[in-house]
């Protein structure tokens, strides 16, 4: 399942990160070209404004991948540094942890599109909206491993044998917390992706002009009977892109178990 997921995720970076290169503008608008069926020149057709279909999309995955990375390099970071000071400091743990748990028991798109609706919309304001719920729950996996390798006997050894704190976090229990934090972060990806065509959907994501496959299966719903590629060119899209990353933390977590490798 790795090679498959990131094979699949793999792709559809790059098909996203070139897509300047052999796509034509997705806001250019052409009105004499309105729900136009696919063709060699733009194969999904266009939308109810004359626009590219194919290259919405396309720009659309974009969004969509910017977005899952910059929440699960902002959200690993995050609960690695709270979840390392809960577990290995004691006299912190119980304060972090009740916070974390008032943050799991808000909704995550309620509150997200509670902050997108104080802050504004843009792009940054909705990875930091999807990025806050996602926290606590990265944070208390790494609690709990920090907390099962700091009574290891080589961490307790390491500590009599004078090494100061610093260098056993450094070299003992942050390598443990990488593999769970990986497998974490191909979820969180998932969810972010979702999480963002949901806002978008709802009208809390990016502007409706900015291409979004939220957006674009949001405006283009009323047109479902007449040009059926709006809506399920960006909705197949997310949900291969989305299949790709469950994929991908799927197999990750079969390979970093060792109770899976046992049963093999």
């Amino acid at each position: 399942m790795v090679f498959t997921g990131g094979g699949v995720l793999a792709l559809v970076i790059v098909m996203a990160l070139f897509a300047p290169m052999y796509v034509r503008d997705p806001m250019n608008m052409d009105p004499f070209k309105t729900l136009q069926p696919p063709s060699a020149a733009m194969w999904f057709g266009t939308d109810n404004l004359g626009r590219d279909v194919f290259a919405r999309t396309v720009f659309g995955a974009r969004l969509s991948l910017t977005v899952g990375l910059m929440v699960v390099a902002s959200t690993a970071l995050s609960g690695l540094l709270i979840g390392v000071i809960a577990g290995y400091h004691r006299g912190f743990d119980s304060i972090i942890m009740r916070v974390m748990d008032g943050l799991m028991s808000i909704p995550t798109i309620l509150l997200a599109m509670a902050l997108v609706s104080l802050a504004g919309s843009g792009l940054s304001i909705l990875i930091v909206a999807i990025t806050i719920p996602q926290i606590p729950s990265t944070a208390r996996l790494v609690r709990s491993v920090v907390l099962s390798v700091r009574e290891r006997p080589y961490v307790e050894a390491a500590l009599c044998g004078g090494a100061r704190a610093p260098k056993v976090l450094w070299r003992h229990i942050l390598p443990n917390t990488i593999p769970a934090l990986m497998v974490q972060s191909a979820n969180i990806c998932a969810s972010a992706i979702l999480t963002e065509a949901g806002l978008s959907f709802l009208g809390a994501g990016v502007s409706p002009e900015i291409p979004s496959l939220g957006n674009m299966i949001s405006s283009s719903r009323l047109y479902l009977g007449l040009a059926p590629l709006t809506v399920f060119a960006p909705g197949v899209w997310l949900a291969v892109t989305v299949l790709a990353v469950n994929l991908l933390g799927d197999g990750l977590r079969d390979l970093f178990d060792p109770r899976l490798k046992r049963r093999r």
